[in-house]
């Protein structure tokens, strides 16, 4: 399982440690990964990429090395998940993603601080032309669940909802960014990566 993390966060996030435990409580064979992602984007999917070809768990399997990975991105990690899941045809769940954060970025301070890791970065336009060309569109529209919250403050939640029209899509009123209740949906996530229950 490769959690994918959003904009200025990191594995300690609410929703990747509530992964972490979930799986480690109810599916223990499973695997947890939630790298810390360097601020740019091209650096970002440079270190997802090498992670899913790592071959990580998948010394005695003659499948490829990225054929059993799941993918959870929130926001940010959304849109990078949705670039590796068409890039190797994997099953992705997205969180309240975003579908054009290189239009967003422009309006953010150009100078930005890790809040975690405490590195000062900048948002420029090399930046944001790397951002755009990670743009994908879906060409298996099974391969995804979209769980999105109306009331989402920091995107309009409705692009999301028209670009994924055609997958598995679960809007809930009200909620935020953050995604509030997601704990309450990790069973539904993992039924979706028709992951069953350890044998206890």
């Amino acid at each position: 399982m490769l959690y994918i993390h959003g904009f200025n966060s990191s594995p300690l996030s609410v929703k990747a440690v509530q992964t972490r435990d979930y799986l480690a409580a109810n599916h223990p064979e499973v695997g947890f990964y939630c790298p810390q992602l360097k601020t740019n984007s091209q650096g970002a999917i440079e270190q997802l990429e090498s992670l899913v070809n790592s071959g990580v768990g998948r010394e005695n399997s003659l499948e490829p090395t990225h054929s059993r990975w799941f993918l959870i991105g929130s926001s940010l990690g959304g849109y990078f998940a949705h670039y590796l899941a068409e890039k190797y045809a994997l099953p992705a769940v997205l969180i309240n993603p975003a579908v054009k954060p290189y239009q967003l970025l422009r309006d953010y301070p150009s100078e930005q601080t890790q809040p975690y890791t405490g590195e000062v970065y900048r948002i420029g336009t090399e930046e944001i032309d790397a951002l755009k060309a990670l743009e994908s569109n879906i060409s298996l529209k099974n391969n995804y669940l979209v769980m999105l919250q109306t009331g989402d403050e920091v995107l309009n939640y409705r692009q999301a909802a028209a670009k994924y029209q055609d997958c598995h899509l679960r809007i809930h009123n009200g909620g935020d960014h953050s995604f509030v209740g997601y704990q309450d949906s990790l069973p539904d996530i993992m039924q979706f990566f028709q992951l069953p229950l350890a044998v206890r």
